[in-house]
């Protein structure tokens, strides 16, 4: 292994507390690199996670699509427990470990991963599809439901429409309309990616629904596989 990649894989460790996090958070962010690969995306992961009612019990899913006619080609289901608390703009620390338990677990090793949250649209510039996309050394985007903390203009009403989102002088991000007339999502670079691609990418994951389906398929895995398990044991221990 590389001193590179040992270096990466010590920050995919939890904390001690919010401030080293917060350091951690701040040192790798020099290392998020916002250029489009050579490589061509021909297979996407989306990456979710679930929760039972009381947020200790989570199940990561990671589900591999084809970027040509959104088949699936791989999936993964990890359950365990989230050990670091719920931080705002912390919540990669909480979420990464068993996300990226779920990568390990896919036999198929995607081109680009999408993450259900942020990416360069951060406190810090450094959400959680920044962190997974460092840590892994690969193409990843950030896809989020809702806005981010900076200031957003509505798009225009039709699909495709999009508006930037900027901090100071520099975009972030954008605000995309997938759907005629349905609430736009916030598309962020998270790694070797720039902001045109991702927004050319996930507008064409997007053909029937507002969010990507690869997203949509991890989301649905993992409810699914939480609902059994509720059923068959309501503690989820």
């Amino acid at each position: 292994m590389s001193e590179t990649s040992r270096s990466r894989a010590a920050y995919a460790r939890l904390p001690r507390d919010e401030a080293e996090a917060v350091a951690i958070q701040t040192e790798l962010a020099g290392c998020v690199v916002a250029a489009d690969d050579d490589r061509p995306i021909a297979t996407v992961a989306g990456l979710d996670i679930a929760y039972d009612k009381y947020g200790r019990t989570a199940i990561a899913t990671a589900v591999v699509l084809r970027r040509s006619d959104l088949a699936v080609l791989d999936r993964s289901i990890v359950r365990g427990v989230s050990d670091f608390p719920y931080v705002p703009g912390l919540l990669a620390f909480r979420e990464l470990p068993l996300l990226l338990e779920a990568v390990a677990a896919l036999k198929t090793t995607p081109d680009l991963y999408v993450c259900d949250g942020y990416g360069l649209t951060h406190p810090r510039r450094f959400g959680l599809a920044c962190h997974l996309g460092v840590v892994l050394d690969a193409p990843a985007i950030g896809v989020a439901k809702n806005p981010p903390h900076l200031p957003v203009t509505a798009p225009g009403p039709g699909r495709g429409d999009w508006t930037p989102i900027t901090a100071g002088e520099e975009t972030v991000g954008c605000a995309l309309r997938t759907q005629d007339g349905v609430k736009p999502v916030y598309v962020s670079v998270g790694h070797r990616c720039t902001l045109a691609t991702a927004r050319e990418l996930v507008l064409g994951l997007a053909p029937d629904f507002r969010l990507p389906e690869p997203i949509r398929a991890a989301d649905q895995l993992g409810r699914n596989r939480l609902a059994a398990c509720g059923k068959a044991d309501p503690t989820i221990t």
